[in-house]
């Protein structure tokens, strides 16, 4: 492995059932049980995996296609069932579905042709966040001492 292969986030508490991730490069999210003290409607843990599953997979199409044309329309929507069985709390039935449009004119042709197969490149070898799942990773857990 190298340094560029390291990718990290630090998560803080920061009220009853609310964190702020943060990153390297100093972006921050925030995300909780998904209602704060003030009830908002913020994001929970596997909102942000659906999130992250989608996103991924949208940055490739979008790279991919916006350099022949700018989409008019380009909306990703992920679900999937959360399940408690033998094996715990877990996601299944994960769907990603895209729909891309492009207006008429020069270039429109091409990036409509591309969305299908970069959309199958990023799924089967690109996306590091649906790669990972798919394959299976195991993720450890350590607790320092205080």
């Amino acid at each position: 492995m190298t340094d560029n292969s390291l990718r990290s986030v630090t998560v803080e508490r920061t009220g009853t059932g609310q964190f702020v991730a943060t990153n390297t490069r100093g972006g921050t999210v925030g995300f909780g049980t998904g209602s704060g003290p003030d009830g908002e409607a913020g994001f929970t843990p596997v909102e942000l995996l659906l999130a992250a599953i989608g996103g991924c997979t949208a940055v490739d199409v979008d790279v991919a296609t916006s350099r022949h044309a700018e989409p008019t329309r380009f909306s990703v929507a992920v679900s999937g069932n959360k399940i408690n069985d033998e094996h715990g709390n877990r996601m299944t039935d994960l769907t990603v579905t895209f729909s891309v449009t492009f207006p008429d004119g020069e270039g429109a042709e091409r990036a409509r042709a591309i969305v299908p197969r970069a959309v199958k490149t990023s799924h089967d070898r690109l996306c590091t966040v649906s790669r990972t799942i798919e394959i299976g990773t195991p993720v450890t857990a350590i607790v320092e001492e205080a």
